[in-house]
Formats: structure tokens, C-alpha cells, sequence
């Protein structure tokens, strides 16, 4: 965390400064997501979850309608777009002015939620692979993008993932997809490494021990190992159990660059980066 590079994202004009860390709540709207915690279907839960990230100090909602669990079930783009409206209309009533995310792979619901729901912000968890019109849809909506590093589909990703020289080849996907977007005319990219995605256990560590080699591309990182299966499955108990675990994670991944943390635990994390926040101080 300490020396953060001064970056900027433009959210419809407005400048957020991420030199100090953002902490993004993440709200999903499936039956199916990994954490049963996060699940939020009915209008009153969705209404509940906004109103605790607001109030446990969140400063971004990521709002997601399609599980990327590995082996998730497909869901298709209306039942996407009919899940983030329910979602969107109510984060909006409750938090106007907080900057959204929506996590969706598929061009044509991240030009739906942008266009139609007020999305400030596509995260898109495959890269610009699974949609070939994603790079061009979101250079041409001026939003800014989250670029994560993902192999395969969710169906597929934890199959057998394979490396020859892991960092090597993260870094090359991020280089020849920066420059696509930026050839599309893509201002505001943000990069994922993907923790949990196309990666084995082995594979996420090797991966956070050497992130700060993504400061090459003096872009913005963001960062999501909320109670994921590198936490769980290394301590051998439950996603419902790495609270602790994540907050570990979270410590070491703001002290290698991380600019915004992804997370579930929206208190907790808020906690994490006031600490790491007073020690750079010093």
C-alpha cells in the first residue's frame, strides 16, 4: 500500500481518487453464488445488503446477476438483465450517488445496464473472451472497465488449470488486451488478476506473492479473495469460515498495490485499510 501510484477513474465526470484504497461491496443477485451469505433474491434482502454496505463505510457496490462459481449453471442474458434490474433500481433509490459495478461478461447487458439502469462501471470477469463485442461496447459507453485474467468459461475454468510460467503469461493476456482497448479508444482500465479463476491453490499464492509486477502497467488493481477456496481450502474449513482468513488476504494484498478490495465483509475490510492506512504514515 505504501507509495500507491496518484490513479484516477472517471465515473460520468466526476474524478474518484484511488491513491487512498476503495472498499467495493458486493452485492449478488442469484440463487447460487459460492457464500451463501452473499445470496440476495427479494427486494427486501437486496434492500437490507445496500443499505449495510452504505452503512459499514462501502464506497462501490459491485452488483453481480450470473454466478462465476466454478461449475455454475448458465443463466441467460434475459434473466441477467430482469436479476440487475430488481437490483439496480433499489441500490439507486437507497444509494444514488455511489458508484456502481456490474459484473457481467455479456456486451449486451453491460450496454443495457449502463444505458438503461445508470451502471457506472463493467466488470467483466472473462477478459473480453466470452463476448467479442465487449472491448468495443464499453470504449464506445466511456465507462471505465475491469480487465480480470480468466481461462475457460466458470463451467470450465477450475477443470485442470494449467501454466508454463504463471506470471509471465498473466502479464502477457494484460498487455495485448490494454492495448486492444486502448487502440478501441478506452480510457479508464482497471486490472483484476483473477484470484480464484482458471488458477489452482498453489497458483493464486504464487500469483499475490508477486503482484506488485502488474504495477508495470501503471494501471489501477483490484483485488477479490473474499472468502474464496485459496482461503478455505488451504485452511481446511468452510467459505462461511474465512472471514479471518480474508482479512489476511486483504492486509497483504494493500501492501502489494491494490487499489480497490472486492468483498463481502464490507466492515471488516473498511477496518483493514484504516489500519494499513495509519502504518503508512510511518
Amino acid at each position: 500500500m505504501k507509495g500507491l501510484i496518484q490513479y484516477t477513474i472517471n465515473v460520468k465526470g466526476t474524478l474518484i481518487d484511488l491513491s487512498e484504497p476503495q472498499v467495493m461491496g458486493i452485492l449478488n443477485v442469484t440463487p447460487d453464488s459460492f457464500f451463501s451469505g452473499s445470496r440476495k433474491q427479494t427486494e427486501e434482502e437486496i434492500r437490507m445488503r445496500v443499505m449495510q454496505i452504505v452503512n459499514e463505510g462501502g464506497s462501490m457496490i459491485d452488483i453481480g446477476a450470473y454466478s462465476s462459481r466454478p461449475g455454475a449453471e448458465d443463466v441467460t442474458p434475459r434473466e441477467e438483465m430482469e436479476r440487475l434490474k430488481r437490483g439496480m433500481k433499489i441500490v439507486r433509490e437507497i444509494a444514488p450517488e455511489m458508484p456502481v459495478s456490474v459484473d457481467t461478461f455479456r456486451a449486451d447487458v453491460a450496454k443495457m445496464a449502463v444505458e438503461e439502469l445508470g451502471a457506472d462501471i463493467i466488470n467483466d470477469i472473462s477478459g473480453g473472451e466470452l463476448d467479442k463485442n465487449m472491448f468495443e461496447t464499453v470504449a464506445k459507453l466511456s465507462v471505465p472497465y475491469i480487465l480480470m485474467h480468466m481461462k475457460g468459461t466458470p463451467q470450465t475454468m477450475q477443470q485442470a488449470p494449467h501454466y508454463d510460467d504463471l506470471m509471465k503469461e498473466i502479464l502477457l493476456y494484460f498487455a495485448e488486451r490494454i492495448q486492444k482497448l486502448r487502440d478501441l479508444g478506452q480510457k479508464d482500465i482497471i486490472l483484476d488478476p483473477g484470484y480464484g479463476f482458471a488458477k489452482t491453490l498453489d497458483h493464486n499464492y504464487e500469483l499475490l506473492a508477486n503482484q506488485e509486477a502488474l504495477k508495470v502497467f501503471e494501471l489501477p488493481l483490484l483485488v477479490g479473495v473474499s472468502r474464496k477456496s485459496m482461503i478455505y481450502k488451504l485452511l481446511g474449513n468452510t467459505p462461511n469460515e474465512a472471514l479471518n482468513g480474508t482479512t489476511a488476504l486483504n492486509t497483504i494484498a494493500l501492501q502489494k498495490g491494490a487499489n480497490i478490495l472486492r468483498v463481502h465483509d464490507v466492515k471488516e475490510c473498511v477496518e483493514v485499510v484504516n489500519i494499513c492506512k495509519q502504518l503508512n504514515k510511518y
